[in-house]
């Protein structure tokens, strides 16, 4: 499918959830997105074009597709096919923008500000104030409400186009892991695996899920801290264990996965009883957060499924969520399979979605050995889960 058909799909889409969420009209207001770009953009405009002077993208709940663009921009969004109605303006967007409001005479108006979704937070506080001014002298500015419902829905219920695409990438995934899997050995650095995957995303021509510095995460030691560090010097050796955080950017959607390796002392068969036990008690928190993931639970309560299998195992908590949405990006949605915590603001409480596509991924600290942790990408069915990556069942030997 290109991406002309799948925003179609999406711009559709919005029109459905504007409906349900019982929205009026729903406003992306933008200039030089070259240098700001709303996240909004990417699902209902296009991942890489570009606006330069005061753009507004109009959608209504009654199936209404209006683009408001500079003379200049006029016809590259005529050629989307997304909008039916492109208006072109030279001095001011504002008589377009009025005598549009003015027509659809919208009583409730979404906007894209949130405290709770960076990725529905497009609008600048310059743009919004100027957004004000424009309107001066009309109710609709009076009639603004947020918009983070209405984007939240669109970019988390996945399309099947938008599902075959995550899928893609995670195979790809999977397939690169394989072949790290026949190259590793004892005394590797941290670097030398991530450029043997650096080497295979070259030859298929692709790029990292986040940023390259980051993406692979390589823990080969008892001292690698875990989390968004960058690799290093640090070895893996036996005893120890390797555990690498990746996700490659396919056809503009992402995967992200956690694999894991123990490398067997001299005379071991198999791995020793506190790796194994690590292993297995992640394995389970994992699979309990499964077990309760389907449309209606609340984040908090998928992550509390999973925290407590970890702690109730004597581990200590660990201190992230247990999941975030994957899609065109690695953090791609609203809703957070996560802890009330202050830091998560509202997203813990959100509800799961049929068409989500989460991580579920954790991990503990065993001494003198390493870190053990997995991640697997699932999509949210009408009752339960689709597995999209093939889960790690065993701890792989070296």
């Amino acid at each position: 499918m290109s991406d002309r058909k799948l925003i179609l799909e999406k711009v559709e889409q919005a029109g459905a959830i504007l409906r349900e969420k019982d929205v009026d009209l729903w406003l992306t207001f933008v200039r030089e997105t070259s240098h700001l770009h709303d996240p909004s953009l990417s699902l209902i405009v296009s991942p890489t074009l570009q606006m330069t002077w005061h753009s507004a993208f109009i959608l209504t709940k009654h199936g209404q597709r209006i683009a408001i663009v500079g003379r200049y921009d006029k016809e590259t969004i005529v050629q989307t096919g997304a909008y039916p109605e492109v208006i072109g303006y030279d001095q001011s967007i504002r008589p377009a923008l009025v005598e549009v409001l003015n027509r659809l005479n919208p009583q409730c108006i979404a906007i894209n500000f949130s405290e709770n979704d960076s990725a529905a937070d497009g609008l600048t506080h310059g743009m919004w104030t100027q957004l004000f001014r424009l309107l001066e002298g009309t109710p609709y500015a009076a009639r603004f409400i947020s918009a983070e419902n209405v984007i939240a829905a669109l970019r988390g219920r996945k399309s099947k186009a938008e599902v075959e695409r995550v899928k893609a990438a995670i195979k790809t995934t999977l397939d690169i892991f394989g072949e790290v899997n026949r190259f590793l050995r004892p005394g590797l650095r941290e670097i030398d695996i991530r450029d043997f995957m650096y080497d295979r995303l070259a030859d298929r021509e692709l790029t990292t899920a986040w940023e390259m510095d980051f993406c692979p995460i390589v823990n080969a030691h008892p001292d690698t801290p875990p989390g968004h560090g960058a690799p290093g010097e640090r070895r893996t050796e036996r005893g120890h264990t390797l555990q690498i955080d990746f996700g490659v950017n396919k056809d503009g959607f992402v995967s992200d996965l956690q694999r894991m390796w123990y490398f067997l002392e001299q005379g071991e068969t198999k791995p020793p009883a506190d790796v194994q036990k690590a292993f297995i008690i992640v394995r389970e928190a994992i699979l309990a957060a499964a077990k309760i993931l389907k449309p209606g639970a609340l984040g908090w309560e998928v992550d509390q499924a999973a925290r407590s299998v970890v702690v109730k195992a004597g581990y200590p908590e660990y201190q992230h969520a247990t999941g975030h949405h994957v899609g065109r990006t690695v953090h791609d949605g609203a809703s957070l399979l996560g802890p009330r915590w202050e830091r998560y603001g509202d997203t813990p409480n959100m509800e799961v979605e049929a068409g989500n596509i989460f991580t579920l991924e954790l991990g503990v600290q065993v001494p003198q050995r390493g870190y053990v942790s997995l991640e697997e990408d699932v999509l949210v069915m009408s009752n339960g889960i689709e597995w999209l990556s093939t889960p790690q069942t065993e701890l792989w030997c070296i």
